[in-house]
This record gives C-alpha cells, sequence and structure tokens, in this order.
C-alpha cells in the first residue's frame, strides 16, 4: 500500500512538472480551435455579414442547426446528421458557454494529455465526445432542440483525471461558502461535481438549456477508459513481480 501510495504521488509530481515545462500541444490546439470556430460563427456577434437584430437570430439558428446535433435528425437515417456529434463538439452557443468549457479543459486536459500521449489523447477527446453526445441524443431521441458544445468531451476529460490523478488538488470555488476558493483533492472535487450533474440531468427537461446528461455520460466514459486502459499497468506497479535473485524490483 506504501508503495503504491508512492508511485501514485511520484506520477502526480511528474506530471505536474511535465505540465510546467510541455507545451501540452493538443490541449492548446483544441483550445485555439474552439475558439477561433466561434469568433467566426453568427454565435459571436463579431461578423458584421451576419446582420443584426432578427438577421442575426436566424443566422445563429441555421449554424446550430447545421453544425449541432439534433437528436430528432440524427436517428432519421440521413448520413450528414451521423457527423454531427464530431462537429458539435467545436461549436459553443456564448461566450459564457466557450470560456467555461475552455477553461476545465485549461486546467486538467494539460496532465491528462501528458500521461496518455499526444495521439491517445485526441482520440480519447473525440471519442467520448462523440459517445456523449450519441448518449444524450438516444435519451432524447425525439427532441428538435440542437445540441453543440465541448462539454461532453472535457467531462470525460475530468473523469479520466480522477482516475489517474486523485490526490491531485484542485482549486474550487464553492457558491454556497460565499464562492471561497478551496484547495482539495480531486477525489473529492470531482465526484461531487458529477453528483451535482447527475441530480440536475434527472431534473431537466427536454428543452434548451445545459445538456447534464452528456456531461454525466462523459464522465463515466473517461472514467472507465482510463481504468481499463491504465488499471492493468497500475497492477503491476502495485505487486511487482520478483526478479530471477529473488528481490522485488524497485
Amino acid at each position: 500500500m506504501i508503495r503504491y501510495r508512492n508511485a501514485v504521488a511520484a506520477r502526480t509530481v511528474r506530471a505536474l512538472r511535465a505540465v510546467r515545462t510541455m507545451p501540452a500541444p493538443v490541449t492548446r490546439a483544441l483550445i485555439v480551435l474552439c475558439c477561433l470556430v466561434f469568433v467566426i460563427s453568427p454565435a459571436s456577434g463579431l461578423i458584421p455579414s451576419y446582420g443584426t437584430g432578427d438577421a442575426l437570430l436566424v443566422a445563429q439558428r441555421s449554424y446550430f442547426r447545421r453544425w449541432g446535433v439534433v437528436p430528432a435528425d440524427l436517428f432519421s437515417g440521413d448520413p450528414r446528421a451521423a457527423l454531427t456529434p464530431a462537429t458539435a463538439l467545436f461549436v459553443h452557443g456564448s461566450w459564457v458557454h466557450l470560456l467555461g468549457n475552455m477553461l476545465f479543459l485549461h486546467v486538467f486536459g494539460a496532465m491528462t494529455e501528458e500521461r496518455m500521449g499526444r495521439v491517445q489523447f485526441t482520440l480519447f477527446y473525440v471519442g467520448c465526445g462523440y459517445l456523449a453526445l450519441l448518449g444524450y441524443a438516444g435519451a432524447h431521441a425525439g427532441s428538435g432542440q440542437t445540441l453543440v458544445g465541448a462539454s461532453g468531451a472535457i467531462s470525460a476529460v475530468l473523469g479520466a483525471f480522477l482516475y489517474l490523478f486523485p490526490r491531485a488538488r484542485v482549486t474550487s470555488l464553492f457558491p454556497f461558502l460565499f464562492f471561497l476558493p478551496l484547495r482539495l483533492p480531486a477525489w473529492v472535487v470531482l465526484p461531487f461535481w458529477a453528483a451535482l450533474q447527475w441530480l440536475a440531468a434527472g431534473q431537466a427537461g427536454q428543452g434548451p438549456g445545459v445538456a447534464y446528461l452528456a456531461h454525466v455520460v462523459g464522465f463515466a466514459l473517461g472514467f472507465a477508459y482510463a481504468w481499463v486502459r491504465f488499471g492493468r499497468e497500475t497492477r503491476v506497479k502495485v505487486t511487482p513481480a520478483p526478479a530471477p535473485e529473488g528481490e522485488n524490483q524497485p
């Protein structure tokens, strides 16, 4: 048990040092891409060619319907609609939506990327994000509302982070404590966050709002992936095989 805890602590320290020295290129590229897509979209309100007032609203609705997930269309057999759970990962509905998601990706993405590796992290992010949006759409198969945002994929990053770095300390703001910043271990903060998403998903309707169910699905997928992918590696470190001389490997 002591050796296991030391191994976990050592991995966490190495990841923290790596985050300070490496650029986390995939995480940064995802943030830049999401920001760029938003700025040039009608959702940002920065491009004059989309017009103002009602014209801008029409352009926004058309944009979200083209690139976002519409559950009723997704299960209608339209091949183009099958791509929307991937394109929707890079579309956001407002500045608050974008900045909130990018903050979470910035905080938790770099360490997770360093642990998984660039290629694996990229496939993990897109794959889990796709499945999270697909899961939400499946639960609301008849809905005509549009779903956009990277929160399903980012929730998967949070789930993986919880498994890989449970003792890493995270600075959190709690509204019921007057937004007092507290540094708590990930194993306290992230399950609490996931529980809130689960409770909110049970009360959410099918209308516009936050897709809490996509958060829950993404978080579960991310944790399960990290458990399956890195669990065997952890077990090897916990119970090392004996050396030929009869001594345990360090």
